[in-house]
């Protein structure tokens, strides 16, 4: 299993870190199909795409096979890279609470600084918000 370092990436790529609730549900589907969809854009505009959750990477091999998707995807099963985003909250079903993944996307540039942090946000053209947040990283409109 290969550790994967923010620091690697500064002053080479922008980073779009974004975080799922779980493989294979109907919006995380949508959401990683969509980033999939439009990597070469990303790639063209020095940005790579990093997808989070708390699954394991058997789970996400099968979610990247399953959906064909070539966005990277990382595991943290201990929630650790999630509890330092601050992207876990917690949900009331059947009155029982639980810890929850709350969808979120960070934009980090070039330079290692956050520059934009989108919570709670709808899957459905995600992809192409943040490609515009992008594209504005980099001087381009639109």
């Amino acid at each position: 299993m290969e550790m994967m370092h923010l620091s690697s990436y500064r002053g080479k790529k922008n980073v779009v870190l974004y975080f799922y609730p779980r493989d294979r549900t109907p919006g995380c589907t949508i959401q990683a199909i969509d980033f999939s969809d439009r990597e070469q854009e990303f790639s063209k505009l020095d940005t790579v795409i990093f997808g989070i959750s708390r699954d394991d990477v058997l789970s996400h091999a099968a979610f990247r096979d399953e959906q064909g998707l070539s966005v990277q995807l990382l595991a943290d099963t201990e929630a650790e890279v999630c509890r330092k985003y601050d992207v876990i909250g917690e949900k009331t079903v059947d009155g029982h609470t639980k810890e929850t993944l709350i969808r979120s996307t960070f934009i980090i540039d070039k330079k290692g600084i956050l520059r934009h942090v989108l919570r709670d946000v709808n899957p459905r053209d995600h992809a192409d918000e943040v490609l515009k947040r992008v594209k504005m990283l980099n001087g381009r409109a639109g």
